[in-house]
Parts: C-alpha cells; structure tokens; sequence
C-alpha cells in the first residue's frame, strides 16, 4: 500500500482535527442557543409546562333495567346474590403535545420544549337502580344511599389521580421541577423531536395514567362487601326480599307457562 510522505501526513491529520473540532463547536454553539432560547409556543421566552386537569361530568340516574339485567352486568357477586343498584363510570384520558422547533441547518439537528396537557375525566357516571324499586320507597332510598358511596369514590378519586399525575410529568418535561435532573429540550434529527415526544408520550405516559384512573374502580371492593350485600337484603322491613321473592315467583309462573 501506498504511504503518504510526512511532509503531507501531517497536513492532512491536521484538517481532520480542524473538521472534528469545527463540527463540536457547532453543534455547542446550537445548544447554547437551545438553552438561551427558550423556545415556546408563541417563539417567546416562556419556560416549558405541564398542565393537568381534571374535568368532573355529573352523573345520571338510570331506572330502566332489572336487578336482573344488573346482575348479569356486574357478574361476579360476593355471596351469590343479585344486584340492587350498579354504579358505572368509563374514564377519559387525553394528552396533547405542542411547542416551537429550534432547527439547526449545520448539524442537522432540532430542539423542543414540549408543552403538554392532559386532560382526565369520567364520562357522566350512570347510576343504575333496579326498575323494580320505585322511587320515594325505603328500599329505593336505602339502595341509591348505597350506590352514592360508589359515586363519592370516584369523585373523590379525580382530583388524587390529577395531583399525582402532574407531579410525575413534572419531573420528567418541566426543568423547574426539584426533583430530579432537567431533560430539556429534547434534541433530535431534524424533523423527529415533535414525534419522539409523542412517542414518548403515547407509549409510556398514556399507560401510566390509565392504570391511575383504573384504580378507583379497585377501591369500590371494600363498599361491595358480603356484609353490605346482606344488609341491603334485609333493609325496610323486608321489602326489599319480598320484592325479589314476588318477582321470581313470577318469572317462574311464566317460564313455566311458555
């Protein structure tokens, strides 16, 4: 193989050198820039956020459907007996991405300050009383009672739930948290910070904070006791008995009759 002469060996190491260090300083220089920038969404100075909120929507009263019908949708009763009332509630969660780009033409790079929001809510919660119980009757008064306890859990449950998800996005996307250490801006190649956020966003964050707002609906077990459910049996002097007894008595005489 052929061997440069040292005379141009060591001009030629000498560019590679200057074309490193050139390289660094620009891709330091575009940090800096990054740093004192501080780019957000209006191109301003505003340091980067996290805003989480929770929304409460209510709830409604449905009588429409049998204890029968509610039974079948709760499924798994402790002690084997039927549903009175049914408190449903499906969570919302959403979470959104935005921020100016700072792009850098000699490295090719990009940064972002994300500003995130999230948004966590219930659709209006249903609460469900057999059609059997008629409104005003002690056994209707004694069951909604009941089912207002579930209700209580989840409203309750929202404003916990938001508390520790903005504390915990904090850390990760707002440096004046004390937390831990800053990751901001995020860099990357020209044209991905935006994505890798979202990324970032859907496939750690998003999990994370379903299983949050799934964890109200573990905390309705202690309400739906055996003991509750006997109690609830044994209410208003038996009325509440004495309606299943009459209403199976009559499922009976009609299923035998078909």
């Amino acid at each position: 193989m052929a061997r440069l002469p040292p005379a141009l060996l060591q001009p030629f190491v000498g560019l590679c050198m200057l074309v490193a260090a050139g390289g660094a300083a620009a891709e330091g220089s575009f940090r800096a820039r990054c740093e004192a920038a501080r780019p957000g969404l209006d191109g301003g100075a505003r340091r980067p956020e996290v805003s989480v909120e929770a929304h409460d929507s209510g709830y409604r009263i449905d009588n429409s459907l049998s204890y029968r019908a509610l039974t079948r949708i709760k499924r798994t009763v402790p002690g084997g007996g039927y549903v009175l009332g049914l408190t449903r509630a499906e969570s919302r969660v959403a979470i959104s991405v935005e921020g100016s780009i700072l792009a850098d033409p000699e490295t090719g790079q990009e940064c972002l300050r994300p500003q995130v929001g999230v948004s966590l809510s219930y659709l209006p919660i249903v609460v469900y009383i057999g059609r059997e119980f008629e409104p005003g009757t002690c056994a209707y008064r004694e069951i909604l009672a009941h089912e207002m306890r579930h209700l209580k859990v989840y409203v309750d449950y929202l404003p916990k739930v938001e508390s520790k998800v903005r504390a915990t996005l904090l850390r990760r996307f707002d440096e004046r948290d004390a937390h831990g250490p800053a990751h901001l801006p995020v860099y990357a190649p020209r044209g991905q910070a935006l994505a890798r956020v979202q990324q970032e966003l859907d496939g750690r964050w998003m999990p994370f904070i379903k299983t949050e707002m799934a964890r109200a609906k573990a905390l309705q077990a202690g309400i739906d006791s055996p003991a509750e459910y006997a109690r609830l049996g044994k209410l208003c002097q038996g009325e509440v008995q004495s309606l299943i007894g009459s209403t199976r008595r009559s499922s009976s005489r009609s299923t035998t009759g078909s």
